[in-house]
């Protein structure tokens, strides 16, 4: 008799967005930035893309992205700002958004992590868009603290640090579904952003 050996068959690569150093997101797909610096973080993911972004915020949601800040990073002329004023609305602006396949990058700036239905109903309107649309789309969800929302693609967090032989951010790769868990310690050098070596590389 044949033995037949079943064995797992790994991830097919995607496409991905190349960000900042080993950083890289794979595209068609919901991806999740937390911490007290995930704005910052998602600006440098806005600066790699081209094209409109959609960037969703609720109306109630006091801190928002400041202009003087955004400026050295991106051109403010490319951000699209939508304000629901219902908490239902943020997520379903989003997947109108990732499934018109119309825009390069997508992010909703959320008050809590959403759970893994609408998780998932924004992977598949990312993958619609990436079908029917012009381009594949990205969409990117920004949550408080330590995020935790099911079913991401990838998760990042990212806070800043303030050493006497280091200013700058602590970038923290905490969820990935084809890479390790990892961190590394990023810089601003004259409006470049530079990532270092993992912590124990």
């Amino acid at each position: 008799m044949t033995a037949h050996v079943l064995t797992r068959h790994s991830h097919t690569a995607r496409p991905a967005l190349p960000v900042l150093g080993d950083m890289a997101l794979p595209l068609a797909r919901l991806h999740e930035v937390c911490g007290p610096a995930r704005r910052s973080l998602a600006m440098r993911v806005a600066a790699a893309t081209r094209g409109p972004v959609v960037w969703i915020a609720p109306t109630w949601l006091s801190d928002r992205p400041n202009p003087d800040g955004m400026q050295p990073l991106v051109d403010l002329g490319r951000f699209i700002f939508v304000s629901p004023q219902r908490p239902e609305d943020l997520l379903w602006s989003l997947e109108e958004v990732l499934r018109s396949g119309e825009v390069p990058l997508a992010v909703a700036d959320l008050p809590e992590p959403p759970p893994l239905t609408p998780v998932r109903r924004l992977h598949l309107a990312a993958e619609a868009g990436a079908t029917g649309g012009k381009t594949a789309p990205l969409g990117i969800v920004l949550t408080p603290g330590d995020g935790g929302a099911p079913g991401v693609e990838t998760r990042w967090h990212m806070a800043s640090t303030h050493k006497a032989d280091h200013n700058g951010w602590r970038l923290e790769r905490r969820r990935a579904r084809t890479a390790p868990p990892a961190a590394w310690h990023v810089t601003d050098i004259n409006g470049q952003w530079r990532m270092t070596a993992p912590d124990g590389g």
